[in-house]
């Protein structure tokens, strides 16, 4: 993604949801300790689903270097990989859009992205599995791209297709029939699936790459831009890296110009760090950093460089300033964690999603517990972070929530930044991802 913003979120994105859960139900910001905030008197009304036009066609854009824009009007859209059957145990609806606006997302503009519609087949065969990887501008026509994950059919003898596909942007959105990635074999390694997908100027083009993992502790490199046949620019030969779990997105964590990415050693709790970026691609190994289950990556306190947190059961680690890195630890655990500068001030705020949901506002003198805002649903159910980004315009970032209540009831709600940061007892929109069954 072309990520410009200090609040970055460091995962596999389509693993835990981004935002695996959701809730049928109001959810209610409110804060620990004294610091107890009711809506402020800048943030909007709610627009719910049930009064939202249904079938709004979509804007046409002209292109933008907005982050996740598919069809390029300069507003951010969201990405719902985890949508509401119509009854228990059916097939997986696909992978829901909902595109933005000038005030922000607008639920009745929405597309459905299923395999039967979108997907390439691969020997005569349709994938079962269509699932969100990764977003960005991989044919740098102006226009965000999708790159799914699929299940291409697979006798397990030898080296197995490239399961990812890449559903290309345009002025009317996410519209076309998908192509598959192409991974020339020179990049790839051994019989392992070329897949966990993770854009990023790496290289410092100003073009999207994307690396892959190969095989082992190695990566695959593919240098963009990509053509609309899915074939990279250029591909090197796989790179030994410190890790075998490639995490993203990229961020230019050391401020050089190239972007850098977090490896993992494993999935789960395990040990990572951050590979550089250079003129030859993601090829440096910088600053490792503790096992811990989830890593971000953000400005939480006033260094050169961004900072780190990575959660665990027994509290976040941090170290600021990367990649020589001094050490302090947030009481606080963390099993899935995202940033995002809510105030505008230029810091990051860390969102520790765990058994709540929790956002650590960021200063000058780094994180700190005191002040912390909780978000507690208004019913029974399992709250996720779907997405944090600025969907309305406004400098701010926003955080878009999931409530999980069973495979056939949740909400999605939005949250606005504000001047204080997240106050705002009121979402700026909700809805059910039951929109998507009648489109």
């Amino acid at each position: 993604m072309m990520l410009t913003r200090c609040a970055v979120r460091v995962r596999r994105a389509g693993t835990a949801g981004p935002g695996a859960a959701i809730l049928c139900g109001a959810l209610l910001l409110v804060s620990c300790g004294p610091t107890h905030h009711a809506r402020s008197a800048d943030s909007s009304p709610s627009v719910h689903a049930a009064q939202a036009p249904a079938g709004l066609p979509v804007p046409r854009g002209k292109g933008s270097r907005t982050e996740a824009d598919f069809n390029g009007d300069g507003h951010r859209d969201l990405v719902l990989d985890d949508l509401v059957k119509s009854q228990a145990h059916a097939d997986d609806p696909g992978i829901g859009i909902v595109y933005g606006s000038s005030r922000g997302l607008t639920p009745g503009t929405r597309q459905l992205l299923s395999p039967a519609k979108q997907a390439a087949e691969t020997k005569g065969q349709l994938p079962a599995v269509f699932e969100a990887e990764a977003a960005c501008d991989l044919d740098g026509d102006g226009f965000t791209d999708l790159v799914v994950s699929t299940d291409p059919p697979f006798d397990g003898q030898g080296q197995p297709p490239v399961p990812l596909q890449i559903l290309f942007g345009s002025p009317s959105g996410l519209t076309g029939k998908a192509v598959k990635l192409a991974v020339p074999a020179r990049a790839r390694a051994g019989n392992d699936w070329a897949d966990q997908p993770v854009c990023g100027d790496f290289d410092g083009d100003e073009e999207q790459d994307l690396v892959l993992h190969a095989s082992g502790s190695q990566l695959t490199y593919l240098r963009g831009p990509f053509t609309r046949k899915g074939a990279p620019g250029t591909a090197t030969a796989p790179i030994p890296a410190p890790g075998e779990v490639p995490t993203g997105p990229a961020v230019d964590v050391n401020l050089d110009g190239y972007d850098d990415l977090v490896v993992r050693t494993a999935e789960g709790t395990a040990a990572s760090a951050l590979v550089l970026g250079g003129p030859t691609g993601p090829t440096r190994t910088g600053t490792r950093l503790p096992a811990g289950i989830d890593v971000a990556l953000g400005r939480f306190g006033e260094g050169k460089a961004l900072d780190a947190a990575v959660g665990a059961m027994g509290g976040t680690a941090l170290r600021y300033d990367l990649p020589a890195p001094t050490r302090a630890t947030l009481a606080s655990p963390g099993s899935v964690l995202d940033t995002g500068d809510f105030d505008g001030d230029g810091l990051s705020e860390l969102v520790s999603s765990g058994s709540r949901v929790k956002v650590f506002r960021g200063r000058t003198a780094g994180l700190s517990a005191s002040g912390m805002v909780t978000v507690e649903p208004g019913t029974v159910g399992t709250t996720r972070v779907v997405a944090v980004g600025d969907f309305d315009g406004d400098g701010r970032a926003d955080i878009a929530l999931r409530t999980y209540r069973g495979e056939t009831k949740d909400t999605v709600a939005v949250f606005p930044g504000t001047k204080k940061g997240l106050v705002s007892a009121d979402p700026a929109v909700t809805f059910s991802t039951s929109v998507f069954l009648g489109t």
